[in-house]
């Protein structure tokens, strides 16, 4: 929840999209949950010293743990074999075999760093703070020190600490004392780019001499977000993002010693993200271009772009150059092909996929390529959303069907990869994610259309794209659900509670129930974040409460009528445990059939195989009997 995440196709293909021709049912194989979860999700974190070797994690024990990937023979040697706990690659210690990588508890969310070195029997954490969250930064221009962010100090701040790689003691850089995020620093150590939220629309950027202790201003008056993104290693330029006078992100070059600004790079969607080469040959620039990431190369020096290489509907989720700037690491993916690792040559000119995610038992003819749809919601205002229409739907054999609403609030359906909605889709449901009102990657207008409305134009929004469903003579209109997590979920109870006659039945994860606890009990870190969170949501403490208890569901829950399955981690710490307690017994009190499911390992979101199996299970067991009135589903 509360993620500000970051669709891909032209209106008018949108609107081909919707009138192409009919195409006849196919049939195909129906493959069960552990087929589909035993695909791969794996991420690279870093080159080994030699450019041989990777440090990726991925989830084939079951949750995650830590691999190095032979580039050579593609093979994979474990480095961990964590049974309890998900463990997340960060990098190698610069010069050595040694890596660092993250975990925290149960998903409490308290994320620690941990060393590893060849030999070790137990790993080292170099975090051993109580309650506190550790993030990595980066390493130092000489490699012998790492920089992180801690809230060790105050659970309300993160500071910037530097810890050297020889004795893996701390010092204090920067203390945080004015919820600030710490959002770069220059190798010579001499500026600290940082940025306060002030709303969700408008934040502040501002660039710290440490040695004179001047502080910059980059920001201006305006409603617009800055995010710094590269600081070069001679101390003369700044890169950001911002939306200053425009709808979408773009790329502006800051002169630290002029304090003259430049746009260097605007496109028609939001620019997400700019990376710099280690010797700064090369950048690239990230584009959301419609739910999906478009990436560029440049030749840093000149700003020439570069051939970058092509993969076939790829969505590429990171990209990085390797230190020596010979090698570029690609995560990429599909619709229909969970995220893999690709390795580019600079000088070959050469692109080698090294993995296959994919589950050999699944043919992808079987799966289902997203669809970028676009729909007129109650006011007339176009609503983007992706599609999954079933291969074996047609009009002779209509299909039951899902709204499916993303985190946040202010998240994005993406056309990537998902087992669940795969999965759904494989045994005859059409899913369309939409993108409501406050959706990101649309605008800041489109974004801020929900601030302080929260289930009213975004959840109508819901409503009419389930009205778009039941428009195609191949889905049953009689039969369409809701879904979503978090944010989404609070969506599900909420459409439940509001419009109880539109849905069949609701899949809640982990969803707020009452706005004004949720409101009140975010976590303490998040302390830099409180104020521009109320400003979208409403102040619980204030007269926006009566607000917040209006459209809460918690509040209205005698309405709900529909069959309801709720998902929830007992260690959540954005949504606490009782929002779904409460909002079960309160449905179950109406004679309405309620399932609740608890997992005790888990926190937001849920990260084990054996829980995301039991979750999709679970669903298509729910929807089946209350959706097709088959009280004997056991798909597994």
């Amino acid at each position: 929840m509360f993620t500000r995440a970051c669709l891909f196709v032209t209106a008018l293909s949108a609107l081909l999209s919707c009138h192409r021709p009919p195409q006849a049912a196919k049939q195909v194989t129906a493959y069960t949950i552990e087929q589909l979860q035993n695909n791969l999700s794996i991420s690279g974190a870093g080159f080994s010293a030699d450019e041989k070797k990777i440090l990726t994690d991925h989830n084939g024990s079951g949750i995650y743990n830590i691999y190095e990937l032979n580039i050579a023979d593609t093979q994979f040697t474990p480095l961990t074999s964590s049974k309890k706990e998900s463990y997340y690659a960060v990098d190698y210690v610069p010069g050595s075999s040694a890596f660092i990588y993250s975990a925290d508890q149960g998903g409490d969310e308290n994320t620690h760093l941990y060393l590893r070195r060849a030999g070790d029997s137990v790993a080292k954490d170099l975090t051993p703070w109580h309650k506190s969250a550790n993030t990595f930064v980066g390493w130092s221009r000489d490699k012998k020190s790492m920089y992180l962010s801690s809230n060790k100090r105050d659970p309300h701040f993160f500071d910037l600490w530097k810890m050297d790689t020889s004795t893996w003691k701390e010092t204090l850089l920067y203390r945080n004392d004015s919820a600030y995020s710490v959002a770069g620093l220059s190798k010579s150590e001499n500026y600290l780019a940082l940025t306060k939220s002030i709303t969700t629309n408008k934040n502040e950027c501002f660039v710290l001499n440490r040695k004179s202790g001047n502080m910059i201003r980059i920001s201006n008056s305006g409603e617009a977000n800055w995010n710094p993104m590269a600081i070069e290693k001679n101390d003369s330029l700044l890169y950001y993002t911002t939306n200053d006078g425009s709808e979408f992100s773009y790329l502006v070059r800051y002169n630290l010693q002029t304090g003259k600004s430049e746009k260097i790079y605007s496109t028609s969607w939001d620019v997400v993200d700019m990376t710099l080469s280690e010797n700064e040959k090369y950048h690239t620039i990230t584009i959301n271009e419609d739910g999906k990431n478009k990436v560029l190369l440049f030749d840093h020096a000149s700003g020439r772009q570069l051939e970058f290489p092509a993969i076939a509907d790829g969505d590429i989720e990171s990209v990085l150059i390797s230190p020596s700037e010979k090698n570029m690491l690609l995560t990429v993916g599909s619709s229909r092909t969970p995220h893999n690792l690709f390795v580019y040559n600079f000088e070959k000119k050469e692109i080698r996929q090294l993995t296959q995610t994919l589950n050999r038992e699944i043919r992808p003819d079987d799966l289902v390529s997203a669809e970028i749809v676009r729909f007129k919601s109650f006011d007339g205002l176009d609503i983007p959303a992706i599609y999954y229409k079933p291969l074996q739907a047609d009009a002779s054999h209509p299909v039951p069907a899902i709204v499916w609403v993303h985190g946040g609030p202010g998240g994005q359906s993406r056309a990537g990869f998902s087992n669940q909605i795969q999965f759904l889709v494989n045994h005859g449901y059409a899913v369309l994610a939409v993108n409501n009102r406050g959706s990101s990657g649309y605008g800041k207008t489109f974004f801020k259309l929900d601030d302080k409305k929260h289930g009213e134009g975004d959840l109508m929004d819901c409503v009419y794209g389930k009205k778009w469903l039941a428009s195609r003579d191949y889905i049953d209109s009689s039969r369409i659900a809701i879904e979503g997590g978090s944010y989404g979920g609070c969506m599900v109870l909420t459409a439940l509670a509001f419009h109880p006659e539109e849905f069949k039945a609701g899949v809640d994860l982990f969803g707020v129930a009452n706005w004004l606890r949720t409101l009140r009990s975010i976590p303490p870190y998040w302390e830099s974040f409180r104020k521009a969170l109320y400003e979208e949501m409403g102040d619980p403490n204030g007269p926006d409460s009566v607000m917040l208890r209006r459209t809460s569901p918690l509040f209205n829950y005698q309405k709900i009528n529909k069959p309801l399955i709720v998902f929830q981690g007992s260690n959540d710490v954005r949504v606490l445990p009782v929002e779904s307690e409460e909002i079960v017994a309160g449905v179950k009190r109406n004679g309405v059939p309620v399932e609740y499911v608890v997992y005790p390992n888990e926190g937001h979101g849920f990260t084990k195989k054996e829980n995301q199996n039991t979750t999709a299970i679970r669903t298509l067991a729910f929807l089946d009997k209350y959706m097709k009135g088959d009280s004997s589903t056991s798909r597994k």
